[in-house]
């Protein structure tokens, strides 16, 4: 099996074998973190108080020194999304090594503004990506590239 990581290292002359597909699913899937979490947020009004230098300086001071401080193995992507919903005005998408590690990023998010001050959490949905291919023993079927 091949890690993600030295699929790009690999020499390229004739001896040397390319990877399979199954063998780079199988190596991405190792790599995918199991806890994913889509945390459905709505701006409440005192972060639409501020202004946008202000907004910044506030995650950047108050929200991620926590979340860094607390928590290891976690990744997030950030999306807005106040030009199509009226319920929830952002998606911050979580990406969690373990479910330990999920707990603790929401530990740490509730003990800084962000949580119900900043941001009222609309919902969150919680999962891991091709459960049910572990589940039963298959080849994830519903995850596609075209």
């Amino acid at each position: 099996m091949f890690p993600l990581w030295q699929l790009d290292d690999l020499p390229q002359d004739e001896g040397t074998p390319i990877p399979t597909q199954e063998e780079r699913t199988m190596a991405a899937d190792q790599t995918t973190p199991p806890v994913t979490a889509f945390m459905l947020i709505k701006t409440m009004p005192e972060w639409l108080a501020m202004t946008p230098e202000e907004r910044a300086t506030a995650l950047s001071t108050e929200v991620m020194p926590a979340v860094k401080a607390k928590t290891t193995g976690v990744r997030s992507r950030f999306y807005d999304t106040e030009f199509y919903s009226t319920r929830v005005t952002d998606v911050w998408v979580w990406e969690a090594e373990d479910h330990n590690a999920y707990q603790l990023l929401i530990d740490a998010l509730r003990e800084t503004p962000f949580w119900d001050r900043y941001f009222q959490v609309v919902d969150l949905l919680v999962g891991t990506e091709n459960g049910y291919a572990r589940t039963y023993n298959m080849d994830p079927v519903a995850s596609i590239t075209t």
